[in-house]
C-alpha cells in the first residue's frame, strides 16, 4: 500500500467534498483512532493507522487489499466512488434525497430518479450536486448527482429526472456474473 500522490489526494477529496462537504475532516479524525487513504493496484482504501502499521508485515506481494474500498482511479485519471463507501458517507451527506417505496426497485436496478420517484429532498440542494439516496426509512439505497435543484424540482413534470443515478446497493447482485 502507498501513499496518494498530493494530485490524487486532491482529486479523491474534491470527489469526497461533493458528496459531505467540509465533514471529510470526520472521516479522517474519528473517535476510534485516525483514517488515512492508501492506494494498491488504482484502488483507494479507506484504513485506520493502527491495521496499517500492522499491514506492514506483511509482503506487498502478500497483501491484496486493506481497509474498504473507497474508490478507483480511471484510466483518464479520474477518481469513481464505489459503493463500498457509502456506509462512511451516508451518515455526513450534507444534500439527501429520499425515494417513495415505488421508485426504489428502479434505482436498485440502476436507473435515475424522476420526479414522480421522489419521495423528498434535503432544501437548497444545488444542481449538479453530490447526493446520498435514501429510502424512506433512511436506509442509504446509493449515490448520485443532482440533476435539478430544490426549487427547480418543485415545479418540474413528474417524468422529468431530478437525479443521476452514480452507484447503489443493487450493484452487487448486477455484477455477480462479473466477479467470478
Amino acid at each position: 500500500m502507498k501513499r496518494l500522490s498530493e494530485e490524487r489526494t486532491k482529486l479523491v477529496f474534491e470527489k469526497l467534498k461533493n458528496y459531505i462537504g467540509d465533514n471529510v475532516k470526520l472521516l479522517i479524525d474519528r473517535p476510534d483512532g485516525i483514517y488515512c487513504f492508501r492506494e494498491k493496484k488504482e484502488r483507494v482504501y479507506y484504513v485506520s493507522e493502527k491495521i496499517l502499521s500492522l499491514a506492514n508485515t506483511v509482503g506487498p506481494d502478500n497483501l491484496i487489499s486493506l481497509g474498504t474500498c473507497f474508490g478507483k482511479f480511471t484510466k483518464s485519471g479520474k477518481f469513481r466512488l464505489h459503493i463500498t463507501s457509502l456506509h462512511y458517507l451516508a451518515p455526513y451527506a450534507q444534500y439527501k434525497i429520499w425515494l417513495k417505496p415505488s421508485a426504489e426497485q428502479q434505482f436498485l436496478y440502476g436507473h435515475h430518479v424522476t420526479k414522480a420517484g421522489l419521495g423528498r429532498i434535503t432544501e437548497n440542494t444545488p444542481q449538479h450536486q453530490g447526493v446520498v439516496v435514501f429510502s424512506m426509512n433512511d436506509l442509504p439505497l446509493g449515490f448520485g448527482v443532482a440533476a435539478k435543484s430544490t426549487a427547480d424540482c418543485k415545479f418540474a413534470d413528474p417524468m422529468v429526472t431530478v437525479c443521476f443515478h452514480q452507484a447503489d446497493v443493487g450493484e452487487y447482485i448486477r455484477s455477480e456474473d462479473t466477479l467470478l
